[in-house]
């Protein structure tokens, strides 16, 4: 079965390599085939980090930008998928470190808070067995954006706290609290909605 999927990936980027190709040599019908075949993926991602819908447009279309421009550079090693979503997540970031720029506060609230070796707190198993990523997505629209960012890199993105605290600029420690907020706000929406979809029932 691993063999048969591991073919399938392969093939898929068989099937892309001439279109990719044709972007690299600048050909609009190529670009259009990969906007069009892309767009709603990569619109998933950057919807990770903004729950506006007219700044995730902005942010996609400006990512695509940024992959017709920088196309040239892509070798056909690793995932074209993989190469874009990094190219869009990274323009995610960019927007939201404008708006920090802008007075959008991007670092803690509050004081710092000791938490775990990863920055964060584990549900007990009879609680996380009843939730799907759905339901996490969900609720993560109700993070504040500072909150969000930092649990988008950590657990989607697979970023450690330095990094992500070289992205944002802010600290390591900040970076580890945020995420153990996140986490916690997180826990505590998808608690009460168990207990409201439970009391409907």
């Amino acid at each position: 079965m691993a063999c048969v999927k591991e073919a399938a990936n392969v093939m898929h980027e068989a099937e892309l390599r001439p279109y990719i190709e044709a972007c690299q040599l600048g050909e609009r019908r190529a670009q259009r085939f990969i906007f069009e075949r892309y767009y709603r993926l990569m619109f998933g991602v950057c919807l990770r980090y903004m729950s506006d819908p007219d700044s995730v447009q902005d942010i996609v279309q400006e990512g695509f930008l940024k992959v017709f421009n920088n196309i040239e550079g892509y070798t056909f090693k690793g995932s074209f998928e993989g190469w874009m979503r990094r190219i869009m997540v990274n323009t995610a970031i960019d927007a939201i470190r404008r708006r920090n720029a802008a007075g959008w506060v991007l670092g803690d609230e509050g004081s710092f808070e000791p938490v775990d070796e990863d920055g964060g707190w584990e549900m007990e198993e009879e609680e996380d067995a009843t939730f799907t990523v759905h339901d996490v997505l969900d609720a993560m629209e109700h993070l504040t954006p500072m909150y969000r960012t930092v649990f988008n890199l950590y657990v989607f993105d697979n970023l450690g706290h330095q990094e992500i605290s070289d992205r944002l600029g802010i600290s390591v420690g900040t970076s580890k609290s945020n995420l153990a907020k996140a986490r916690r706000n997180l826990r505590d929406l998808l608690l009460t909605r168990k207990g409201k979809d439970h009391h409907v029932q």
